[in-house]
C-alpha cells in the first residue's frame, strides 16, 4: 500500500507503463503512455530539486488538460513540493490573489491559450515577491524534461500539504483548500470503488485541472494508471467520436455536458455503447435527461462533495431509477453525514439541516487559518453550508445552500427546488434563481431562464405550470428574465452573484 503520491505514481508508472493517455486539442494534441509521462515528470523534478525547490514549496501550474500538467504535477511530488492548479480562465485579479496567498515559487503557464496572452496577464497580476520563476510552455519547460538523471524523489510524511485548491469563488474571494497525500489517495480509492472500474476503464474528463474534479481525474491517470481521455475545451461533438474511438466507459460532467453530447451522438451517428456510466454535478438535472440515458442503457447518477470533501456520496448503476433521478446517492465508504440546525446540534430524523461530513478525503484545513473555526464542528465535522436531508433508505437529497436561499415573507424558498420544476417545463434550456429584493415581501423569487431555440415564454406560462404541479404559490416566480446564457465558473456551476450584478 502505497502512501505518498509519488509512491504511488511511481509503482503504477511500473504496473502499468503502457497505460494510454491522450489529449484532443487544437493546441497541444498528443497520444503517449504513462511510463514516457512520469519519467519526464521525473527528471523536471530532479531539476526542481537541483535548482532550489524544497519540501512544501509551493508549484503553481495554469495549463489546460494537457499533458503537460500532468509532467509538472509528477516533478512536483518527486521533489517533496505541493501542486496547486489555476483555471486558465482567471484573468490578473484571480491569479494575483491566488500566487499572493500562496506564495507559489514557481509558475507554469502557456505562452496563449484561447486568445488569451498569460505573458500579459502575469505582468497585469504586478509585484509577485515571493514568486520566482515563470515558465511559459517551449524551450524552457522542454529543457526541463529533457533527458538526463533521475534523483531519488524527496520523502515526505503523507499527512503533509500535497495539493492546494483554491474554491471557485461563487460568492467571495477564492479559499485555499489543503489536501494531504493521504487524503488525495483514499478519494482515488473511493472512486475506484465506488465505480466498480478495473484497470482497464477508460474514462473521458472534460473537467478544467483547475478544479478539484479535474484534478482529481489526472491523478486517478498517475496514481492507478487507468487509460484517460482528456479535453482541453469543451466540444459536445468531440466528446461523443472520443467516447467512440477510446471505447471510453466512464465519464461525468453537468447536465449541459451530458445532453449536449447524447443530442450530437444521436446527429452524428456516434456509438456510445461502450459508455456505461456518467456521473452528473454541479447543476440541477431534468429527470427527463436521465431518464432518456437510462432507456439508451448509459447509467446516469449523482455524486455530492465539494473542494473541501471531494466526494461524499454517490449514487451506483445499481440504484433504482427514482434514486438516481432525486438523490445524490449514499454515503461512500468511509465517509460520513451529519444533519445540524444553525446551532450545531443534530436535527430529527427526516427532517433538513445544514449538511455536515467528514471522512478520509476531507481537506487538511484552509491555507488562511483564520477559517478553519467556522468551518468545522468539534469531532473534524466539516460544515458544507449545504442543506439537505437524509430518506428512510439513507439517500441524501440536497435541498439548497444556506446563501442560496429566498425568504419571501418569512417563509424560506428553496431555489434549488424551483429550478428543478422549471427545468420541466418544455421551452426551458438553463434555469437559475435568484432573490429579487421586495418591499412588502423583502424577497421575491426571479427566474433567469435559457430558453430552447425558437420557444418563448412567459410569467402566466410559468404560473399555470406551477399552479399544475401543486406547487405552493410563494414558491412561483414572480420576476421574469430570458437571459441567451447563464454565467458559469469554469467547473459548471452558476455564478448567481454575476447574475445579480447583471439585473
Amino acid at each position: 500500500m502505497t502512501s505518498t503520491l509519488i509512491e504511488a505514481i511511481t509503482a503504477a508508472s511500473q504496473q502499468r507503463p503502457e497505460a494510454v493517455l491522450a489529449v484532443a486539442s487544437d493546441h497541444r494534441p498528443c497520444t503517449t503512455n504513462l511510463a514516457e509521462v512520469v519519467a519526464a515528470g521525473q527528471r523536471m523534478g530532479t531539476r526542481m530539486i537541483a535548482t532550489g525547490i524544497a519540501p512544501g514549496d509551493i508549484i503553481s501550474c495554469m495549463l489546460p488538460n494537457w499533458r503537460e500538467w500532468l509532467v509538472v504535477a509528477v516533478a512536483a511530488s518527486h521533489a517533496g513540493a505541493v501542486m496547486l492548479p489555476i483555471v486558465t480562465i482567471y484573468g490578473a485579479k484571480e491569479l494575483g490573489f491566488i500566487l499572493h496567498q500562496s506564495g507559489a515559487k514557481w509558475l507554469f503557464t502557456p505562452g496563449s491559450f484561447r486568445n488569451v496572452d498569460y505573458t500579459r496577464v502575469v505582468a497585469d497580476c504586478g509585484a509577485l515577491p515571493k514568486l520566482e520563476r515563470h515558465i511559459i510552455l517551449g524551450p524552457e519547460f522542454e529543457a526541463l524534461e529533457a533527458s538526463g538523471p533521475i534523483s531519488e524523489p524527496v520523502s515526505v510524511p503523507s499527512e503533509d500539504l500535497a495539493l492546494l485548491v483554491f474554491t471557485s469563488g461563487t460568492t467571495s474571494d477564492p479559499k485555499g483548500v489543503m489536501h494531504s497525500a493521504r487524503g488525495l489517495l483514499a478519494e482515488l480509492e473511493s472512486m475506484r470503488l465506488m465505480r466498480d472500474e478495473s484497470e482497464d476503464d477508460a474514462i473521458l474528463s472534460p473537467w478544467p485541472p483547475g478544479h478539484v474534479a479535474g484534478a482529481l481525474s489526472m491523478y486517478r491517470y498517475l496514481c492507478q494508471g487507468a487509460p484517460v481521455v482528456l479535453m482541453d475545451q469543451w466540444d459536445a461533438a468531440q466528446a461523443a467520436e472520443l467516447i467512440e474511438r477510446y471505447h471510453v466507459t466512464s465519464s461525468s460532467g453537468t447536465p449541459f455536458h451530458l445532453s449536449g453530447m447524447m443530442l450530437a451522438a444521436e446527429t452524428n451517428g456516434h456509438d456510445l455503447s461502450s459508455l456505461r456510466q456518467y456521473i452528473v454535478g454541479a447543476a440541477p438535472v431534468p429527470p427527463s435527461l436521465i431518464e432518456a440515458c437510462q432507456q439508451q442503457g448509459l447509467a446516469v447518477y449523482h455524486c455530492y462533495g465539494s473542494s473541501e470533501h471531494p466526494t461524499v456520496t454517490s449514487g451506483t448503476v445499481d440504484d433504482p431509477l427514482d434514486k438516481q433521478i432525486h438523490t445524490e446517492g449514499k454515503a461512500i465508504i468511509g465517509s460520513e453525514i451529519r444533519l445540524v440546525d444553525d446551532d450545531g446540534n443534530d436535527v430529527p430524523e427526516g427532517e433538513e439541516g445544514e449538511i455536515c461530513t467528514r471522512g478520509p478525503e476531507l481537506f487538511i484545513g484552509y491555507l488562511d487559518p483564520s477559517l478553519n473555526e467556522a468551518a468545522f464542528l468539534p469531532g473534524g465535522w466539516y460544515r458544507s453550508g449545504d442543506i439537505g436531508r437524509l430518506d428512510e433508505s439513507g439517500y441524501l437529497l440536497i435541498t439548497d445552500r444556506k446563501k442560496d436561499i429566498i425568504i419571501r415573507g418569512g417563509e424560506n424558498i428553496s431555489s434549488k427546488e424551483v429550478e428543478a420544476i422549471l427545468l420541466r417545463m418544455d421551452a426551458v434550456a438553463d434555469a437559475a434563481v435568484i432573490a429579487a429584493p421586495d418591499e412588502r415581501m423583502g424577497e421575491i423569487v426571479r427566474a433567469c431562464l435559457v430558453l430552447l431555440p425558437g420557444a418563448s415564454l412567459t410569467l402566466e406560462d410559468i404560473r399555470d405550470h406551477f399552479l399544475a404541479a401543486g406547487i405552493a404559490k410563494q414558491k412561483t416566480p414572480e420576476l421574469l428574465n430570458i437571459v441567451d446564457e447563464l454565467p458559469r465558473n469554469a467547473s459548471g456551476k452558476v455564478l448567481k452573484h454575476e447574475l445579480r450584478n447583471r439585473l
